[in-house]
């Protein structure tokens, strides 16, 4: 597998793969990685002749109280199992390489509308954060197709969105979320969990679960489901954020002949934040 540290280091590699025949997957991550991650190099492997992996932890997207600084990074361990799956080669820019007059002087990329709303509301700045990263990380690598989890539902319609109205020539596949045995989606940030916030944690997605079943009931008032999925988050020990049913495609509210729905949630379970969500297709 090749390292490149520099876009320079990234091009010079990357130009004796470009050939007519060939096409490149990109894989974009913040490392510590888990099965999640590996599941989405692995699919980029099954649609291109070679796969082109980041590791950046982005400080554009976390806003002043969040945990930046104590992110787990884990990149002995990332690399071994990048070459367990093959990856061709791993990008490892540095902050001065992606944001070179600072992160506070950069272009900025924005996706109205999408932006402002579920996670958008609870931080502000998140969004802006990742797409501003990801467009710059697409003009280095300069992948054919680009993969990401869908787990970050949010996050993967507003790349989609990005890359339309940017009009770039990169394809967006998504892979379904990897969970634990318990349900538990994974994350990088399932190593804070520990002890009693373990266990809770688990009860994110079978709420979830929950609010899959009345919907598939036949019920609507989709304003009383989500007040007792926050109810029972709150009585499983969350502090919950939002739980919210959209529409899939684009996470509008539903309206009485939507039938393509998504329910996300956010909740803290102890000083850790969670986010999971599940689709809905109640034709």
């Amino acid at each position: 597998m090749h390292v490149a540290r520099t876009g320079a280091q990234l091009r010079e590699q990357m130009q004796h793969w470009r050939e007519p025949d060939s096409r490149i997957a990109f894989v974009p991550t913040m490392g510590n990685l888990h099965a999640g991650h590996l599941q989405l190099v692995r699919h980029a492997k099954a649609v291109a002749g070679r796969v082109v992996v980041s590791i950046f932890v982005n400080p554009m997207q976390f806003g002043p109280q969040e945990d930046f600084a104590r992110y787990p990074k884990t990149l002995e361990a990332d690399q071994a199992a990048l070459m367990d799956v093959d990856a061709d080669l791993l990008f490892l820019p540095d902050v001065a390489e992606l944001y070179p007059d600072g992160v506070g002087q950069t272009t900025v990329v924005e996706v109205p509308g999408l932006n402002a709303i579920l996670e958008g509301e609870h931080r502000p700045t998140h969004f802006n954060g990742v797409t501003t990263v990801v467009a710059k990380l697409f003009n280095q690598v300069q992948p054919d197709i680009a993969v990401f989890g869908e787990k970050d539902y949010q996050q993967l319609l507003l790349i989609r969105r990005m890359v339309a109205d940017l009009c770039m020539p990169i394809r967006i596949d998504s892979v379904a979320t990897v969970r634990e045995p318990d349900g538990l989606a994974m994350s990088s940030r399932n190593s804070y969990l520990a002890g009693a916030d373990r266990m809770i944690a688990a009860q994110l997605y079978q709420t979830l679960l929950d609010v899959q079943g009345i919907l598939l009931s036949g019920e609507r008032d989709f304003a009383g489901i989500e007040q007792a999925a926050l109810l029972q988050l709150a009585e499983a020990g969350f502090t919950a954020d939002y739980v919210s049913i959209r529409r899939a495609s684009d996470l509008a509210r539903p309206g009485p002949g939507d039938s393509e729905l998504v329910a996300l949630a956010a909740a803290v379970a102890g000083r850790t934040r969670l986010i999971d969500n599940i689709r809905i297709s109640t034709v």
